[in-house]
């Protein structure tokens, strides 16, 4: 078997290939670390959001046993009782 010596400009591009390709798989795993702080980001938000929710409804209760039917208008801070 005959060994022939490559040239410099085929290695440098085959370690170019080489180099690009490791630098993909690198970037790839760190992806892949961001989807999953993400994911566990996205789950705490979602059990906030249904603490707001269940607390929201707690406080409409209150509210409602308080000044009974009605509509709230938010930005005067005021109720009008529901006729």
């Amino acid at each position: 078997m005959s060994t022939k010596k490559l040239s410099k400009e085929e290695v440098s591009k085959l370690e170019e290939f080489q180099s690009r390709n490791n630098e993909i798989v690198v970037n790839t795993g760190a992806a892949e670390l961001r989807i999953n702080a993400l994911k566990v980001q996205k789950e705490e938000l979602g059990k906030n959001f249904q603490i707001l929710q269940k607390e929201q409804a707690e406080f409409g209760k209150e509210l409602q046993k308080k000044y009974g039917d009605g509509n709230l208008d938010l930005e005067k801070g005021e109720f009008t009782a529901a006729e």
